[in-house]
């Protein structure tokens, strides 16, 4: 089975964990501290995609729109008085 990533995009991720164990890493944006695994590795890929890594795309979330449920009035026979 061939790898998902690149060798050198898992050391990228790797180093990534690091930093987030040390307490050190910190999302773009915002500049706040990151604590979570899963963004954590999203940083890392994100980082490798950005220096030419091979990295697959990012995968796009499915929405589920609400479908509105329309009430079907039963319609009633009407008996006529003739």
């Amino acid at each position: 089975m061939a790898r998902k990533y690149s060798k050198k995009a898992s050391s990228d991720v790797e180093r990534v964990m690091k930093k987030r164990k040390a307490g050190t890493l910190k999302s773009g944006r915002s500049g706040k501290k990151v604590r979570s695994r899963k963004q954590a590795i999203a940083i890392g890929l994100s980082e490798a995609r950005a220096k030419g890594k091979k990295v697959p795309k990012k995968a796009s979330k499915k929405r589920k729109t609400a479908k509105k449920k329309t009430g079907k009035k039963k319609k009633t026979a009407k008996k006529s008085k003739r």
